[in-house]
């Protein structure tokens, strides 16, 4: 949905609710809403996780932002300070990853009744 549906008036309605696109992925919400648009649209019988690979950097601690018209830019890592400055505690890290979490556990329930 984040490519081909993004001109979808439903997309496009629930994008304009989050103030940027890291936002977007990091509140449950909305990104389960996403998620499951094209399931209720297209009668799919599988949804495809609203969110995005940079997700794991963001949690991390690297920074990260989306540019209107330029895409996703990551604050450079080049040395071993950078390195350095990376999130070393693995529940630190989960824990910012803790709204996509969510997300899968919301969209889970939504689909319990694809199974058959």
């Amino acid at each position: 949905m984040r490519q081909a549906g993004r001109y979808l008036p439903e997309y496009r309605e629930i994008r304009a609710k989050a103030k940027n696109f890291v936002q977007l992925c990091l509140t449950p919400e909305l990104a389960t809403e996403i998620t499951l648009q094209p399931v209720r649209r297209f009668a799919m019988d599988a949804a495809i996780l609203f969110s995005d690979i940079l997700m794991v950097p963001y949690a991390l601690g690297q920074k990260l932002e989306f540019k209107e018209g330029e895409g996703p830019v990551l604050e450079p890592v080049r040395t071993a300070d950078d390195i350095a400055r990376l999130i070393e505690e693995k529940g630190e890290a989960l824990a910012r990853l803790g709204p996509i979490f969510e997300t899968v556990r919301r969209v889970k329930a939504d689909c319990l009744w694809i199974r058959p």
